[in-house]
């Protein structure tokens, strides 16, 4: 197998976790080889971000210009889902919904250690690139249509 291809599921993971399974899928991937590299790609981003959060944060209020508005229809949806289920909801919404870039964004605005926020999201991963790579890969036909 060449690398380029795992290059390729681990970047499309890194942005929308979906695009992991799907890629690996289209360049003819095992469906483990499709799930660790889904899995490794939303890790770089969550990392990343993790890393250089407080720097983003920090150039951000820099640069702002005004105050950001308090009490959007984003913000009380995340300030919900962290009132009923705090680090562990972000993480298990995270690859559904939040994308592993805002997922991240969002544990790291609420201040949660980065050991937590790490491991969580790990645990997530782990899941997510497992279920929803076996759930393409048993979609009858699929795999012909990707590989058209």
């Amino acid at each position: 197998m060449s690398v380029a291809r795992y290059v390729s599921v681990i970047l499309a993971s890194t942005i929308k976790f979906v695009g992991g399974p799907l890629s690996g899928a289209a360049l003819g991937l095992s469906w483990f080889e499709t799930a660790l590299c889904t899995m490794l790609g939303m890790m770089l981003s969550v990392v990343a971000v993790v890393y250089a959060g407080a720097a983003l944060q920090a150039l951000l209020q820099r640069y702002r210009t005004k105050p950001p508005q308090r009490f959007t229809r984003r913000t009380r949806l995340a300030v919900r889902i962290w009132q009923r289920s705090g680090m562990a909801g972000i993480a298990l919404l995270t690859p559904l919904i939040l994308t592993p870039i805002g997922g991240t964004a969002l544990a790291v605005s609420f201040r949660v250690p980065r050991p937590t926020i790490l491991l969580y999201m790990l645990v997530s991963a782990i899941l997510w690139a497992i279920i929803q790579t076996i759930a393409l890969y048993q979609i009858p036909g699929l795999a012909g249509l990707l590989n058209r």
